[in-house]
């Protein structure tokens, strides 16, 4: 039976165990912490329960396609998909909102107020474009390797190019169906869940919009790693064996450059066949494996944003919030360069305001509410580490969100009210989850940041050694992760499985041409 280590039990690592296993592995994952999910994990202030990362499920078809593969159902898991609506609430400076919805009925009074009459078709205009590129990334892009430049001249791929806006901006493609500025910044946020810039990220990302109005934005009951416990309580029925508080200190390989394995930081040895990588993948280059210059330069590549992150307990229910919040500066572009550009937090930053005990009642205790809030902020800038002051950019950005709230909900009492907080920070985030500057979702998805520029899946040299996860291939959130898996999964059963084809074809010529010589001394 072929073996195989996974490091990290992030959604990456999680799926690609279970697929794996499925094929007929005994897989060992290993994880650093004492819990499941990553950045998916759960975080508790007695009853109040608050998610660590994601809190809106997007691409629900890669969700029910992984459960599929698995051969069950998130139903049959008895997992509880809640539909947020609205999807969210935007909030402007000016005291207006726009509540994005998956229901047109609600939309098209809220576009012509901004747009006019004909307002709705440019919705139209907008979905029939963002949906072109989720159904070509779907086919073309998250379901597919792209192991070199080549990769990239594929049939399907090269029709597809253009008709993907790679080249444009997010924002460029929304100036050209929506004239209202508040539209065309309700429409362009969406690029924060990829940790990129509206004004930067390929328009092709226009597919997040896409999947929120088209499919909607779904909660898991319980929270958002119910889905990854969910998936690893599947795998361990195949075998998984999961073994938490267990950090991987290197990778292990022979002279030939075969892996053999991981050893932990207790001195512990686990071989294998194969070893996925679900840990940081530029963290891991640089330190469970040989110092290289391409390690190195992994370093230097742009990366996604980091946040502040707040988790607030309140003793009472703050009825202005929604679900979802998105909360836009007012100097729009401005925020975004002092993120991007500066790696600092904007004198006016855009935040977003995630309220789980709104949908889910088991987040919080009756008559009270579980609050989360994250601040984008430039990443960890290693050239210029004095400059960010965390401890004074916390209480910035806690005095600017409670303010901004206020104002602009109408909510009173939110500071006589809070009850606990804890925060996180980049620093934080690359403590706990060995992120390389502290970049929430890993290297960007800038042109040449994806596709075949982006880091492989499969290590160039070692061989049997792979990355699953967001700085690899397709690339960062939780269902691109699980697409990332399940093309993993597949490179790694092909190559393992030719690699044993081989030894057993060296053992059988051996066999034959050992046969004469027992005939030999047999007859003789």
């Amino acid at each position: 039976m072929p073996t195989a280590v996974i490091v990290g039990a992030g959604a990456g690592g999680i799926a690609t165990a279970g697929r794996l296993a499925k094929a007929g592995y005994k897989v060992i994952v290993v994880e650093k912490n004492e819990f499941l999910g990553g950045r998916c994990s759960l975080l508790h202030h007695g009853e109040f329960r608050f998610d660590q990362g994601p809190s809106l499920m997007l691409m629900p078809e890669i969700f029910y396609q992984t459960f599929s593969d698995l051969g069950t159902s998130p139903i049959e898991e008895g997992l509880h998909f809640l539909k947020c609506e609205p999807n969210y609430r935007v909030w402007f400076s000016d005291h207006d909102h726009l509540d994005m919805s998956t229901d047109i009925c609600k939309m098209k009074p809220q576009i012509e107020r901004l747009e006019g009459k004909n307002g709705l078709q440019k919705l139209f205009g907008f979905l029939k474009e963002s949906g072109q590129h989720y159904d070509l990334s779907m086919e073309h892009v998250l379901s597919k390797d792209f192991p070199n430049i080549f990769a990239m001249l594929r049939l399907g791929m090269l029709r597809s190019l253009l008709s993907l806006h790679p080249f444009e901006s997010m924002y460029s493609r929304i100036q050209i169906y929506f004239k209202s500025d508040k539209l065309r910044r309700a429409f362009t946020f969406a690029s924060m869940y990829l940790g990129m810039n509206p004004f930067e990220a390929p328009g092709t990302y226009s597919l997040l919009q896409y999947t929120e109005l088209a499919h909607g934005i779904l909660y898991p009951a319980g929270g958002f790693v119910k889905v990854l416990e969910a998936l690893a309580k599947v795998g361990e029925r195949f075998g998984v064996e999961y073994r938490l508080g267990s950090e991987v200190s290197s990778i292990m390989f022979s002279a030939d450059k075969q892996v053999q394995g991981v050893k932990l930081a207790s001195g512990a040895e686990i071989r294998a066949d194969a070893v996925v990588i679900n840990a940081d993948l530029v963290y891991a280059y640089n330190n469970l494996l040989p110092s290289t210059p391409y390690a190195q330069s992994l370093t230097k590549k742009p990366a996604s944003c980091s946040s502040i992150s707040f988790f607030w307990s309140f003793n009472k229910v703050i009825d202005e919030l929604e679900v979802h919040n998105v909360f836009l500066a007012e100097q729009y572009k401005e925020s975004f360069d002092a993120i991007f550009h500066r790696h600092q937090l904007p004198d006016e930053p855009s935040f977003y305001v995630n309220v789980p005990s709104r949908i889910d009642p088991t987040a919080a205790p009756e008559g009270k509410d579980a609050v989360v809030v994250l601040v984008p902020v430039g990443h960890i800038d290693n050239e210029h580490r004095d400059s960010q002051n965390w401890d004074k950019l916390v209480d910035f950005a806690r005095d600017v969100v409670i303010q901004t709230i206020e104002i602009r909900t109408g909510a009173r009492g939110l500071r006589d009210n809070l009850i606990d907080e804890s925060i996180e920070t980049p620093p934080s985030w690359n403590l706990k989850f060995n992120l390389d500057r502290g970049a929430i979702l890993g290297l960007s998805h800038s042109f040449f940041n994806v596709l075949s520029f982006r880091p492989k899946i499969k290590h160039s040299l070692i061989q049997g050694l792979y990355f699953v996860g967001a700085s690899t291939h397709p690339g960062a959130g939780v269902p691109v992760s699980l697409a990332s898996a399940k093309i993993v999964s597949e490179a790694v059963v092909a190559s393992v499985s030719m690699h044993l084809d081989q030894r057993y074809r060296i053992i059988w010529v051996c066999f034959v041409l050992f046969i004469p010589f027992i005939l030999y001394l047999f007859l003789s």
